[in-house]
Formats: structure tokens, C-alpha cells, sequence
């Protein structure tokens, strides 16, 4: 079962964090992964987009996964679908980011298990934009 911190843990989080690695961010602006992380770069986060098939979105070179971000991370966030959350998860394992997000209706249940019991922050199947206005 999937039980994400609560909106005063939440809102603390995104208080702290300053970078935000966006994993499946496009380069379209019709596009939701890019809509959302445009609304949270206007709000002062520095976004580093994730996808190898770009070269840069919102102004920023884009980088294939996450081992190839330069720099401390405070939040993946995940615009894929959840069929790739645990790829993804074993590739987040691999580094030292704290929070692992994943957009509305990307969920798996196992994978936020597995990455709880490595003592890692998740937050799954909420927007990005919405906790950020919510929680100002």
C-alpha cells in the first residue's frame, strides 16, 4: 500500500529542495512534463531534464539518466509510465538523491516498498505543481 508523507512533510521537502532531475521531461510544451516543470522552474527550481532521446528542454542541456546529472539532486521526478518504475528505481538506487516522485498516476506498488526499505523518501501518484501551489 502506498502512503505518502503527509502535505506539512511534503511542502517541508519542496521548501528545501532547489534542483529537480525530471525524468521523461519533454521538449514539447503541449506536453505535461513540460508544462509542470515550467510552472516549478518559474517558482525558482533549478530543472535538469532526463531523457535521451532530447537534447535540451526549458533551456537546459538535456542528459541521458541520472548518472550523467552534474551536481547534487533534491527530487527525481517521473513523467514515464509506471511499467518503468523499476528500472528506474535500480537506476535511483545507484545514486544519493534523496526523494523519489512520480507524477499522478504513475504507481507501483512494489517499487515504493523497495525503495522505502532503503530508507529513501517516495512520493508517488501526486503532481508536482499541485503539492508546490498547495503547499506555498
Amino acid at each position: 500500500m502506498i502512503e505518502n508523507p503527509s502535505r506539512e512533510e511534503i511542502s517541508k521537502i519542496l521548501k528545501k529542495a532547489k534542483r529537480i532531475a525530471v525524468v521523461g521531461l519533454s521538449d514539447n510544451p503541449t506536453r505535461t512534463s513540460y508544462g509542470v516543470s515550467k510552472a516549478m522552474q518559474d517558482a525558482g527550481y533549478e530543472i535538469i531534464p532526463v531523457n535521451p532521446t532530447i537534447s535540451e528542454a526549458l533551456g537546459k542541456k538535456a542528459v541521458a539518466s541520472l548518472q550523467d546529472v552534474e551536481g547534487p539532486i533534491d527530487i527525481v521526478n517521473v513523467f514515464r509510465r509506471s511499467e518503468f518504475l523499476p528500472e528506474l528505481a535500480a537506476e535511483y538506487l545507484q545514486t544519493d538523491i534523496p526523494i523519489f516522485w512520480t507524477q499522478l498516476g504513475v504507481v507501483d506498488e512494489k517499487v515504493f516498498s523497495a525503495l522505502k526499505d532503503q530508507g529513501r523518501t517516495v512520493i508517488m501518484d501526486r503532481c508536482i505543481k499541485v503539492e508546490h501551489a498547495i503547499t506555498k
